[in-house]
């Protein structure tokens, strides 16, 4: 079956959200393609019991609004979306931006719950936020970690996402198939990735996980000229007492050398088959994203229902939200509304 194209002329924003939303991305427009320095700031954060945590998560719009769910990635928080949030508030929607579990104020309920950063364990996580805050369908929205999971989401649990914007598109994958080698070149961008499977790895990240961060935002996205106060204001998250355990067992898990929970095995194995994707989607790349990503070619075939790619232009990189936050924003008002 072949994707069949999102309309991107389709919109359902009336009155005052959608004068609200063009304002919006005037503004955004007039500041380039880049979002705003480290002094825009989220209201204070909210907390919920939800499944194995105690979810600390950004709100902004109308409780009664549409829900989105915008999900961060690694090594990255809450904060990509502090620009894209107020644009999506003034088209009438209630956006729900989480920490993932070892980021930011997040916290497991229980100190003997295994620190897993399992691709499926995140994606639970997330559902059982929106079982915590009685949303019964969102549109889910994510990058690097954030966009694996939206995906997963939408495969497993397509009721609940009433639309879904995924940067590089489709990130679902496998310990057997990362087996694989890639050519040189290709192992050589995922150097992090190799350096965790190690004890110094660990180690290094612990010791130094803010030096690693800030390297990664500039070899991901070349061209974005955040400024100390824009990195200082994430690097925060990077101080949760899980945060290290979470990042290395994901990791780790990816190459098959960490186990994952017997009680996700089974949607594992549902994810390991790379089923498809039918919900309404879009997806995104940024033209300078400078961390390694699929091309858009390899993975068009696994959206089977309405479906768009976009390539957002003008040196955005790998935190594709925060650089280029009207474009991410319009992107999830134009899945919505297929």
């Amino acid at each position: 079956m072949q994707p069949e194209m999102i309309n991107p002329r389709r919109r359902q924003l009336l009155g005052a959200a959608a004068m609200g939303l063009a304002a919006g991305l005037a503004l955004a427009g007039q500041a380039q393609a880049q979002g705003t320095a480290g002094s825009a700031a989220f209201a204070p954060l909210k907390r919920i019991e939800a499944g194995l945590l105690s979810i600390g998560y950004a709100e902004a719009g109308r409780p009664g609004g549409p829900a989105v769910l915008l999900l961060h990635g690694w090594p990255y928080d809450i904060h990509s979306y502090v620009d894209v949030a107020p644009l999506l508030a003034a088209a009438g929607y209630r956006v729900i931006i989480p920490y993932l579990r070892g980021y930011g104020t997040t916290r497991f309920l229980s100190p003997e719950t295994v620190r897993n950063g399992q691709q499926s364990a995140l994606a639970v996580d997330m559902i059982a936020l929106l079982d915590a805050l009685g949303i019964q369908q969102a549109v889910v929205a994510g990058y690097d970690w954030g966009a694996r999971t939206a995906d997963i989401m939408a495969v497993l649990w397509p009721e609940r996402c009433k639309a879904l914007v995924s940067v590089s598109g489709y990130l679902i994958g496998s310990p057997e198939a990362n087996k694989t080698p890639l050519p040189p070149r290709a192992e050589l961008s995922w150097w992090y990735q190799f350096y965790f499977a190690t004890s110094r790895g660990r180690a290094g990240y612990e010791a130094y996980r803010r030096d690693f961060a800030r390297l990664i935002w500039q070899i991901a996205s070349p061209q974005w000229n955040f400024d100390d106060a824009t990195f200082e204001r994430s690097a925060q998250a990077f101080d949760n007492p899980d945060h290290v355990s979470i990042v290395i067992h994901n990791y780790r898990w990816r190459l098959g050398l960490a186990q994952g929970e017997r009680q996700y095995d089974a949607l594992e194995r549902r994810l390991a088959e790379a089923p498809t994707i039918g919900v309404p989607a879009i997806t995104l790349e940024g033209d300078a994203n400078g961390a390694p990503h699929p091309d858009p070619a390899s993975y068009a075939k696994r959206f089977t229902g309405r479906y768009a790619h976009r390539l957002v232009r003008g040196g955005i990189g790998h935190n594709l939200p925060q650089e280029a936050p009207h474009q991410f924003a319009q992107a999830v008002i134009d899945a919505d509304a297929a």
